[in-house]
């Protein structure tokens, strides 16, 4: 559908930004409408989604509200990218309520796993439940709070025997100081977003270097997802993270993983980006397909317990 001036002015002023960015996309939480260039392999998981449903309060003090997004707005931009699989992320708004996380657990038919968010006070039995739906993590969010560190390592030790992995999301500079005791965890650790490494320094940040060095040492996973977050350079290439995205898969295409961070909660609902040509960016971060491969099905299947092939 084209949107132009006139139709604006024909619609009296009345359509708002939020009516015309729906009119342009028929993906709910993501513009455009084409389908990626990128045919992506059977068995291929989005490792970073979230939903959203105001019939869960959210916690005191959360900053980011969202609109309700339900397994069933995100199936359609399933089939649009050609996915089946997915890892649904607890986010920031619901604190430690992970009930929203369950329910899509539930209803996901075994193709999705879960990172919930939990704090100190979580049963042994609450944790030996979440594992028997399909929970494989516990996430620390440093950027929004939500969690302190205070549990990191008492959870990690807690969690090790049911095989989950810490996840984190941080300032990239807050990594470095993180970087021991990061290292020392008992579990595999898997960095949101790549590490929020800030630009324009990109791969010349100190960040970068304490991500590469977590990679060296073996129990590190990275997620190649959300590259407008710390982007100057912006859509529809977001060349300046991109360099930290090829960077990162020459070194260890091994321990990557893709997300596309749909509903995407830290951008404006008539600002939403293009998750299609999103997908069609990992081409040029990763131009083997081999390397693709590997972050789209193999890493993940391994990661999060999903057959390397089956997904019906």
């Amino acid at each position: 559908m084209a949107i132009t001036r006139r139709f604006i002015l024909q619609a009296g002023g009345a359509l708002s930004a939020l009516t015309v960015f729906n009119a342009l996309s028929s993906t709910p939480f993501s513009s455009g409408e084409k389908q990626p260039v990128l045919s992506v392999p059977e068995g291929s998981v989005d490792c970073h989604m979230h939903l959203y449903n105001d019939k869960y309060p959210a916690a005191p003090g959360a900053s980011l509200r969202p609109a309700n997004a339900s397994l069933a707005d995100y199936h359609q931009l399933q089939t649009r990218l050609g996915l089946h699989r997915m890892v649904i992320v607890t986010p920031s708004t619901y604190g430690t309520d992970n009930r929203l996380l369950i329910e899509g657990l539930r209803q996901s038919g075994g193709q999705a796993r879960g990172v919930a968010v939990v704090d100190a006070s979580v049963s042994d039995a609450e944790l030996q439940e979440m594992d028997r739906q399909g929970v494989r993590g516990i996430r620390f969010n440093l950027s929004r709070g939500g969690t302190s560190l205070d549990s990191l390592e008492p959870l990690a030790s807690r969690i090790a025997p049911l095989g989950w992995h810490i996840q984190v999301v941080a300032p990239g500079e807050k990594l470095a100081e993180l970087a021991s005791r990061l290292r020392a965890l008992p579990t595999k650790l898997v960095i949101d977003h790549m590490g929020h490494v800030p630009q324009p320094e990109g791969t010349k940040a100190p960040c970068f270097q304490t991500l590469t060095r977590l990679l060296d040492a073996g129990n590190t996973w990275i997620k190649l997802s959300g590259p407008y977050i710390k982007s100057r350079i912006g859509p529809p290439g977001y060349e300046d993270v991109g360099q930290v995205a090829a960077e990162l898969v020459r070194r260890r295409p091994d321990r990557l993983l893709w997300g596309s961070d749909w509903p995407h909660p830290t951008k404006a609902e008539n600002d939403k980006p293009d998750d299609a040509a999103m997908l069609d960016l990992l081409a040029h971060w990763a131009p083997s397909s081999a390397d693709r491969l590997l972050i789209l099905r193999d890493n993940p299947s391994d990661l999060y317990g999903f057959d390397h092939h089956a997904h019906g």
